[in-house]
């Protein structure tokens, strides 16, 4: 089974992209679809698309999961955010993936045993669990990783706990 987990942003999207195979996870590729400082929002979600499209091409994943919608003090940030997490989903509905929503608490808990950790403490423990440098991880990335780690375990577990598996979005 592939799994992309995405981090949604308007700016830095991350990616994680890993198989599972006899109930083992390997990386196959992490990173982050990055947009210009000064470009237009709609420039962003056009590329942000795009980049989409271009890993699912690429990596076929059977399953995405995404950071589930927060609301923050901002209501402006909220919305492009909203706006970029849409252009994802949509992407990724175009293609046929199902698309699970995790809390980063919940994706941070299943990588790193704490739903608090720091982007660098979830770094260490993917580049631990995966034998790749911490350096070859983008920080933007540690936690589309982690999202899709939480995803992979739970589809491991199968039948046992279908019920934690959240309804594709």
């Amino acid at each position: 089974m592939v799994i992309l987990g995405i981090d949604p942003a308007i700016r830095t999207t991350g990616y994680g992209v890993i198989r599972i195979t006899d109930g083992r996870m390997e990386v196959l590729d992490c990173g982050v679809i990055r947009n210009p400082v000064k470009a237009p929002h709609s420039e962003c979600l056009r590329r942000l698309s795009g980049g989409i499209r271009e890993l699912v091409k690429q990596f076929q994943p059977e399953a995405a999961s995404i950071e589930e919608p927060f609301l923050g003090r901002n209501a402006s940030t909220a919305i492009i955010l909203g706006m970029a997490r849409g252009a994802i989903v949509a992407a990724l509905a175009e293609n046929a993936v199902p698309c699970y929503a995790y809390s980063p608490k919940s994706a941070k808990k299943s990588a790193v045993g704490n739903g608090s950790a720091e982007k660098e403490q979830v770094a260490m423990m993917m580049a631990a669990q995966f034998h790749i440098e911490v350096g070859a991880i983008p920080l933007d990335a540690t936690d589309a990783l982690a999202l899709a780690v939480c995803h992979g375990q739970l589809a491991m577990r199968g039948a046992q706990v279908r019920d934690l598996l959240t309804s594709p979005i």
